[in-house]
């Protein structure tokens, strides 16, 4: 079993910033395959920021230069700190992890709200 549990929303005015943390717990095959997704109102959930393509670090057009993802091994967690917020930013923030067998979990989400 997998849980995924997330922190750090909140609310903040434009070109504020954020840091999000996701803890994973359990059967962890390959803390790699831990990204980060988010919903906004009326819109379908997205990936946000990852490494799980084998490439560089993937960000969203909508995010490149403003959020960064990182990963802390040793503790099982991955981070997305957000700068430079935008009012479009504003959405659930979920913890993606896809284990070795294409099962797909999801944490609880965190809300962060952008607005003036």
């Amino acid at each position: 079993q997998v849980h995924l549990m997330e922190f750090g929303g909140g609310s903040v005015q434009p070109g504020g910033s954020l840091r999000l943390s996701c803890l994973a717990a359990g059967n962890i095959f390959n803390l790699n395959m831990v990204d980060w997704y988010r919903q906004a109102p009326g819109k379908e959930r997205e990936l946000v920021a990852g490494d799980t393509m084998d490439v560089d670090i993937y960000y969203i057009d909508a995010v490149k230069g403003r959020f960064t993802f990182s990963r802390d091994s040793a503790r099982n967690a991955v981070f997305l700190t957000m700068d430079s917020l935008k009012n479009e930013d504003t959405a659930v923030y979920y913890c993606h992890y896809r284990d070795k067998n294409g099962v797909d979990y999801w944490g609880k989400g965190t809300l962060v709200t952008v607005s003036s």
